[in-house]
């Protein structure tokens, strides 16, 4: 049996079932108008790429010959020097961290220190374990940062250095898309190294250990690799909507190879400024191709995070989230323009436990002294062992009244 998907009863269209040589890619024709480059009822059908729009415009264009360049000589030629000698450094550190043969990966320059901070302070306030995670850090400021929070870090001087410590100020801007590539690294690795991993982005908090889910969950075991639901449903992520800030990964031939195709093609992530967009590309065709198992977590109970956060039909969820009543494995703030936006709305929901003398310091400014010492811890001055709970705007979700803040969206929660 051949499935296709297709979302029959939102568009006026036909499908066609045709006799000939078996393929397993649908192509996608429009009467195109041949000036504007729009839907034209009145032309011929052609053929055209699936992201081709009514409108004229197209979700995937080729990689240009400058972004192709720029992959080749500034990211793939220094990794494919250093990985040899990366592998033999991450060999020992992965062995130590390894929990049921799986580590969290998580990657993190100094612009988003911070949220880092907030995860492991939450973890500890909730009693977490999170001796498995595994921090990428982009820059060495970070890289201390991290050791002071007790977490283990690594920092690859081959292939971060170029790496902005700002934070990205939006989506797809220069800091974004370079932190992409290096999430695409961290997991390429840690899977040749033969572990199964479950990659986070920082902006995430948990309310139940979410591990347990993977490793547990009967109804789960059959998948090789599964996400949390972006939210989003525009062609640019069909047909999975994959969250590329919270997944789990098995290790495999299959997961092995899907990767090292992503590390690749990173024009790819360069031209559609989007690492998610890329890896979305290949979920569907290493799934047709090779029998890779993909989920999607669509339960909004279990997984939410910004789609469900800024949209009013989530209002109650989100309530019963901050009364207790629905107890999710996690919340990832992702939908939201920056940084500054983040912290805000996770104060306002009482995700927040990082003291203000800490945020965005360094570590020996946070302690007072010129430079650290090598035992140095900064947990006891700057994670609060309760949720610092801030009102911020009246029509964002809240754990407490905020009726009397300003608003934001110009809507009621």
């Amino acid at each position: 049996m051949n499935v296709a998907l297709n979302r029959m009863q939102t568009k006026k269209q036909c499908i066609a079932l045709v006799d000939g040589y078996d393929s397993f890619i649908m192509q996608h024709w429009m009467r195109v108008h041949k000036k504007v480059g729009g839907l034209s009822r009145e032309n011929d059908l052609i053929h055209v790429g699936r992201g081709k729009e009514n409108h004229g415009g197209n979700q995937f264009c080729p990689p240009t010959t400058k972004a192709i360049d720029k992959h080749w000589n500034t990211q793939l030629l220094p990794f494919i020097k250093s990985v040899d000698k990366l592998l033999d450094e991450l060999r020992p550190i992965a062995e130590s961290v390894k929990k049921e043969n799986t580590i969290i990966v998580m990657v993190v320059n100094k612009g988003q220190s911070v949220l880092l901070m907030n995860f492991v302070c939450s973890t500890k306030a909730k009693g977490f374990d999170i001796s498995n995670v595994l921090l990428f850090a982009t820059d060495l400021e970070t890289l201390e940062l991290a050791r002071g929070l007790g977490v283990t870090a690594y920092y690859d001087k081959w292939n971060a250095a170029s790496v902005p410590t700002k934070e990205a100020r939006r989506y797809g801007d220069r800091a974004f898309t370079a932190m992409m590539f290096q999430k695409v690294i961290s997991v390429a690795l840690i899977n040749l190294l033969g572990y199964d991993l479950l990659f986070m982005d920082v902006d995430i908090v948990w309310y139940k250990e979410p591990l347990n889910f993977f490793h547990s969950d009967e109804s789960v075991s059959q998948y090789d690799i599964m996400f949390q639901d972006d939210g989003a449903r525009s062609i640019r992520y069909a047909p999975y909507s994959a969250n590329s800030g919270f997944y789990y990964v098995r290790h495999n031939e299959r997961t092995t190879y899907l990767f090292t195709r992503l590390l690749n093609s990173g024009e790819l992530i360069i031209e559609s400024k989007s690492h998610q967009q890329a890896l979305g590309i290949f979920l569907e065709e290493h799934s047709s191709l090779y029998g890779l198992k993909v989920k999607t977590l669509s339960n909004a109970h279990e997984f939410p995070g910004g789609y469900h956060y800024h949209r009013h039909s989530y209002k109650q969820l989100l309530r019963k989230i901050t009364s207790g009543e629905v107890v999710p494995f996690l919340f990832h703030m992702c939908w939201t323009n920056n940084k500054d936006d983040k912290l805000l709305y996770m104060k306002q929901m009482g995700m927040w436990y990082v003291n203000e003398k800490c945020i965005d310091k360094n570590a020996a400014t946070i302690l007072g002294v010129e430079k650290v010492k090598e035992d140095f811890e900064i947990v006891s001055p700057c994670c609060s062992t309760k949720p610092l709970i801030t009102c911020h705007y009246s029509d964002k979700p809240s754990a407490i009244d905020c009726r009397d803040s300003p608003t934001k969206d110009k809507r009621k929660v």
